[in-house]
């Protein structure tokens, strides 16, 4: 059965009318591999409260259909129960009882998939929407009420709200205690949108530390990046090591060190669970992501903070 069918799905819970059309892929899904069914045990386990601040969640493909034009496709073998299972016990194996659900571009603007996992987890989850420049407020009063606290700008791989639209949607973010999340590459982007960023009414988290596009993890936009992140302009997500570095992702310590120096109550976790859109990386292990983040962060009240204070704080626990 379709999800949007036995999620209840009703006229006002449909994407904006605007929104690209979407079919139900005939093919099998090209992805390659699963997740981990239990990641690897953490060598320093997650406070109490702990916040995993970036998962995705994917339903089978005779369940809510995908957009035409995506960059891949989650690997078959499981419906939205058999995700839901494989959530709870990455959750139960990094030791996060807090979570925020990020909407996967694969789906485009309608987000069931999303609000139907936050609805599933309980109250201590949230979700991240991805909405079209039209955006109409009915749909963010919706939106807001099934505890979406953000909507996503991605500008690696896509999607159906640009810059220009979520500028223009700030006001009305704010209005709902809403704010923007983006996806971008730092060193390509950044130094053109830092001012932009930092004028908007609302907070901006940036996703995977600002996902360098090369080995370099410097320069102007990165520069750009932990000075938004030191005046507290800016959120950033220690997420996604393993899209820029290999395992056990060593290469990304001093890009992690430098984000949280420059100011640890803007920094929060996540590790990109199931792992969506992997392009040439290698499948991760989030358990290994998790030791990556407490080999930096080696106090045990900046890691309190980064996994609980500040998620907290964010996204209204």
């Amino acid at each position: 059965m379709r999800l949007g069918l036995w999620f209840g799905r009703t006229e006002d819970t449909m994407p904006d009318s605007n929104s690209p059309p979407v079919e139900i892929p005939e093919a099998e899904s090209t992805a390659s591999t699963f997740p981990r069914d239990r990641p690897k045990e953490p060598t320093v386990r997650a406070p109490v409260g702990a916040c995993d601040c970036h998962l995705h969640m994917v339903a089978g493909p005779a369940e809510l259909p995908m957009v035409d034009r995506r960059a891949d496709d989650p690997v078959a073998g499981h419906g939205f129960e058999g995700w839901m299972g494989l959530l709870r016990v990455h959750l139960d194996a990094i030791g996060c009882t807090r979570g925020v659900v990020v909407q996967s571009v694969i789906y485009g603007a309608d987000n069931h998939v999303t609000i139907e996992a936050v609805r599933r987890l309980g109250e201590q989850f949230r979700g991240v929407a991805l909405v079209t420049d039209e955006v109409q407020d009915g749909t963010l009063d919706h939106l807001s009420h099934h505890r979406m606290k953000a909507v996503r700008v991605n500008r690696v791989h896509g999607g159906p709200l640009n810059w220009e639209g979520a500028e223009a949607l700030a006001p009305r973010l704010a209005d709902r205690g809403m704010h923007i999340e983006m996806l971008i590459h730092a060193d390509r982007d950044l130094p053109a949108l830092a001012d932009r960023i930092a004028a908007l009414p609302v907070p901006v988290v940036i996703d995977h530390c600002g996902w360098p596009s090369s080995a370099e993890m410097s320069g102007e936009g990165i520069d750009a990046l932990c000075r938004l992140v030191q005046g507290g302009q800016v959120w950033v997500k220690l997420s996604g090591l393993y899209r820029f570095t290999p395992r056990p992702h060593l290469e990304s310590d001093d890009l992690v060190r430098r984000l949280v120096e420059a100011n640890p109550g803007r920094c929060v976790w996540g590790s990109d669970w199931p792992h969506l859109l992997l392009g040439e990386a290698e499948m991760p292990d989030a358990g290994v992501l998790f030791d990556a983040f407490t080999r930096v962060v080696e106090d045990t009240q900046t890691r309190q903070r980064i996994l609980v204070d500040n998620p907290a704080t964010l996204y209204g626990f």
